[in-house]
């Protein structure tokens, strides 16, 4: 959890071209530093933007959120690993979680696990065929990360005090879902405001669309970092 209030907020790049998100880095300028590059861009040529940035001394999360065979996620690590990027995700199962951490190990990039998406809710979790509700199932996936030995976990805000317990000071405790006070929930509904989600224990932010929709994303990002010094 050390570092600057900058060095906690990741900015989402959800745009559809590499040319938006040039936009969006061109725009912040110097306010940001990290960037999470997920599945839209990446599928635009975001893996190479992705690399271009890390070159430039920004750094990147990217959010690829990996499962698959022990095999398959390792070799994919690996190669990750080799972009210089800073955090990777993937979704918590513990026989991935294993296998991406030893594939990782000497490297510095940071392993992320996902535990429960922040637009499901009780009712989803039952319909994907999950007998737990979101709290319960996030910390079993929190301790089985710990377990593992990865860097971090990925959780909406509302259950960050209780993952921080289970994971200590030391592990990143990464929070999508933000919302400052009064902006649109979205398609997300577990969120929580800026200065709660680091109260709570969060290592690091994710915003997206309340800084890349805003007309003044600059001034946007930088309300936000206030808040977050404030908590």
């Amino acid at each position: 959890m050390s570092g600057t209030v900058k060095d906690r907020l990741i900015v989402g790049l959800d745009v559809p071209t590499i040319d938006e998100a040039r936009a969006v880095v061109r725009d912040l300028g110097e306010t940001v530093s990290f960037y999470k590059i997920g599945y839209q861009l990446v599928f635009a040529g975001g893996l190479d933007f992705a690399r271009e940035l890390a070159g430039e001394g920004r750094r990147i999360f990217l959010d690829m959120k990996l499962l698959d065979i022990d095999n398959t996620v390792a070799k994919g690590v690996e190669n990750i690993a080799r972009m210089g990027v800073s955090m990777l995700t993937l979704h918590a199962y513990p026989k991935a979680m294993r296998a991406a951490v030893a594939a990782a190990r000497g490297s510095g990039l940071t392993l992320l696990g996902v535990t429960v998406l922040t637009s499901m809710d009780e009712r989803d979790l039952a319909e994907a065929g999950y007998a737990w509700d979101p709290q319960t199932l996030v910390a079993r996936r929190a301790r089985q990360a710990l377990d593992a030995g990865m860097g971090g976990i990925v959780c909406s805000a509302a259950e960050a005090a209780a993952v921080r317990e289970i994971v200590g000071p030391d592990m990143a405790v990464v929070t999508p879902g933000i919302r400052p006070a009064g902006a649109d929930r979205g398609d997300q509904k577990r969120v929580v405001t800026p200065a709660a989600a680091i109260r709570a224990g969060a290592s690091h932010l994710v915003v997206a669309r309340p800084i890349v929709n805003a007309a003044d994303r600059k001034g946007a990002a930088q309300a936000i970092l206030s808040e977050m010094a404030q908590a």
